[in-house]
């Protein structure tokens, strides 16, 4: 699997950005995709996860009622719109996929694939 990340760039708070992440490589079945961003000197840190079905959608607290996960199965596509951006939501962010199901969607090792990351940067 391939996960190509897009839609990043330079954003004033308050202000909002789609995210987009493109699967190629396979049959689009991972169970679970997420999004984790990650700052300089930091761990790479859960935003969102969502299920196949997208019965299951899971946000970082930091993120909940602001940004919205999203996934396009006939396209092989996963979305992020994030809105009301704030300063501290500046990093690269990377899209992750995995194969079955697995209670720590949050944690980065559980993720087979990712992607190359998209930089945003969210001004005061």
């Amino acid at each position: 699997v391939q996960l190509q990340a897009s839609g990043g760039g330079l954003v004033q708070a308050g202000g909002s950005l789609r995210l987009s992440c493109a699967a190629s490589g396979r049959t689009f079945s991972s169970y679970y995709m997420a999004w984790f961003r990650q700052t300089p000197g930091k761990e790479r840190e859960f935003v969102a996860a969502i299920s196949w079905t997208g019965a299951i959608i899971k946000y970082a607290d930091s993120v909940k009622d602001r940004f919205t996960i999203s996934r396009d199965n006939a396209k092989n596509t996963m979305f992020l719109q994030m809105n009301s951006l704030k300063p501290e939501d500046t990093a690269v962010y990377y899209c992750a996929s995995r194969d079955g199901y697995s209670g720590f969607y949050y944690r980065p090792n559980e993720y087979s694939y990712w992607g190359q990351g998209t930089l945003v940067t969210v001004s005061s």
